[in-house]
């Protein structure tokens, strides 16, 4: 099989008019941008901040309201705004289109729609919402997905003081798996304060942190003798023979975040990366991230879905496909104070799905 074949079969998303009569009804859709405040000062090798703004859309019709929301990504050039603006360019497709085929309608959204991949997830997740309520099923069944299969999510720990990264990592004490942040001159006293407090299994986000491949692969092979399961984009994406280079001369798997953004990068990533960590704010959405998983796993590469900051409704999302992957990261949630939905749930690091039609929301 060609590569185009394989592609054109493997990124093959379940399509909703198998399954009820096409919707009828006026709609509506609204959008808004809203604050999300963290709990600590969020820091990264990007940016360190203490709120995210983030785009929440409502697509309303026949008395059923879809929820949705895209965490713009600033590596990406995007923000609250500018979402915001290219969803309501389309708001008369949205309002004119039938929901029931919502394959055909992101894929129109997807042609007008130029970059802004957050507000492309901001409509995907609401209509999938929608279906979901529409048919009275949670999207995992939607998905033909088993809820016991979502996998463990890891905890969260941005850049800080090695004090604050031990409070942190404390903090922490009911998730059994640890992810942190690296990629500056301090990722060693970082990780020596995580360990100082726990023996917990630890995976790593270099953010494209490390410009110097020898630099890296040091840097990992120190990583792994601490106790580290994987390291995220180490270098920056487009130095891709660089990765390729570092893949090569260390033992852990060695995932591609920045890097994966659609569903044709991965045939290309096989070949300086183990896996990838797909975001619905990366993709578009919910059909672009089931296409890159189902091309990853057909690929033999690992896969995980991670998630920006954001509130649950983005989150809850993304869990509704965890039951493919082998890890995920899906915590943005529970680093804010003001989340406006109760959605997915944690025990003990444990995924647990709303058992309620569509993404099962709940007012906050």
């Amino acid at each position: 099989m060609n590569r185009r074949n394989f592609m054109r079969t493997a990124a093959i998303a379940p399509a909703a008019g198998a399954f009820a009569a096409p919707a009828t009804g006026s709609a509506a859709f609204t959008s808004k941008i809203t604050r999300l405040n963290l709990k600590h000062t969020w820091t990264t090798t990007m940016s360190s901040s203490q709120y995210r703004d983030t785009l929440h859309t409502a697509y309303t019709r026949g008395g059923i309201t879809g929820h949705g929301e895209g965490a713009p990504i600033v590596r990406y050039h995007e923000d609250a705004a500018g979402a915001q603006k290219a969803v309501e360019g389309v708001r008369d497709l949205l309002l004119s289109a039938d929901p029931m085929q919502f394959s055909k309608v992101m894929a129109e959204v997807f042609k007008r729609i130029p970059g802004e991949w957050a507000g492309k997830a901001a409509i995907d997740i609401a209509l999938m919402d929608w279906v979901g309520q529409k048919l009275g099923i949670p999207l995992y069944t939607y998905f033909g997905l088993d809820p016991k299969d979502a996998p463990l999510t890891t905890f969260s720990i941005g850049i800080d003081t090695p004090e604050i990264t031990k409070q942190k990592t404390l903090e922490a004490a009911d998730y059994p798996v640890l992810k942190v942040k690296v990629g500056l001159a301090t990722d060693e006293p970082t990780i020596e304060a995580v360990r100082s407090v726990t023996k917990k299994p630890i995976r790593v986000d270099a953010n494209e942190g490390w410009k110097d491949k020898e630099e890296a692969v040091r840097k990992i092979n120190w990583l792994e003798k601490m106790g580290v399961e994987f390291i995220e984009q180490p270098m920056p994406a487009e130095m891709f023979e660089e990765n390729k280079y570092v893949r090569s001369k260390v033992h852990i798997p060695v995932i591609a975040d920045e890097a994966c953004q659609r569903a044709s990068d991965i045939p290309k990533l096989k070949e300086a990366y183990d896996g990838v960590n797909v975001k619905l704010d990366k993709s578009g959405g919910m059909l672009e991230a089931y296409r890159m998983l189902m091309i990853a796993k057909a690929l033999g590469m690992k896969t995980m879905l991670g998630c920006m900051i954001s509130s649950s409704v983005s989150v809850t999302a993304a869990a509704h496909l965890s039951p493919l992957v082998d890890y995920s990261d899906l915590d943005g949630n529970l680093l804010i104070s003001n989340d406006p939905f109760h959605g997915v749930r944690v025990e003990k690091g444990k995924l647990i799905l709303p058992k309620g039609p569509g993404l099962g929301l709940t007012p906050a």
